[in-house]
């Protein structure tokens, strides 16, 4: 099933039709949730909090529309309103998240010292920064929907992620963990 298909189906009462999406989307939400607030309690209550809501306002959704960047929108909502009540300017990531599977114990060793370095330049970056990093590059949205789910303009969101990247590029070097590519935005 499709996501339009299932969402057809969402918008005349067909619960398990949402199911289908539920399961197709909790792993991307949860990794963008964990990565927004380095939490995994958070994460997960999160998580639910947007499939909740999503279901409550299926009925609104535009057809045609893609439905990942919605979704995202809802749950970068989320996040923004608890972190404003919580008023975090940085969130600490507790956490790891498997990026890869690496085949020898060495690159293992050396993909898990990677992404503690990427975690810690990610939590040291500004809210905006982090979102729209985490929204192009782990949730894999493209700069149109990344906008369309932080509600921001797409000059907006390549302005962030070129400063994000900078920054990050910056940490990363004086940490001297990593070696880092060119801007790749």
């Amino acid at each position: 099933m499709t996501d339009d298909e299932a969402v057809l189906r969402c918008q005349d009462g067909d619960r398990e039709a949402f199911r289908h999406l539920v399961e197709q989307y909790k792993g991307p939400l949860f990794g963008t949730a964990y990565l927004l607030t380095g939490n995994a309690a958070q994460a997960e209550e999160h998580v639910q909090e947007t499939f909740l809501l999503a279901w409550r306002g299926i009925r609104t959704f535009r057809r045609g529309s893609a439905f990942k960047p919605w979704l995202m929108r809802i749950l970068v909502n989320a996040v923004r309103s608890q972190q404003r009540k919580r008023s975090l300017a940085t969130v600490p990531l507790e956490e790891s998240i498997p990026l890869a599977t690496p085949s020898s114990q060495h690159e293992a060793i050396e993909a898990s010292e990677d992404r503690q370095a990427v975690r810690q330049a990610l939590a040291q970056l500004s809210p905006e920064h982090r979102q729209v990093v985490v929204l192009r590059y782990f949730a894999d949205l493209t700069v149109a929907q990344v906008a369309q789910s932080a509600g921001v303009r797409e000059g907006t969101v390549k302005s962030r992620l070129h400063r994000a990247l900078r920054h990050m590029r910056e940490l990363l070097e004086q940490s001297g963990g990593m070696e880092v590519a060119g801007n790749g935005a």
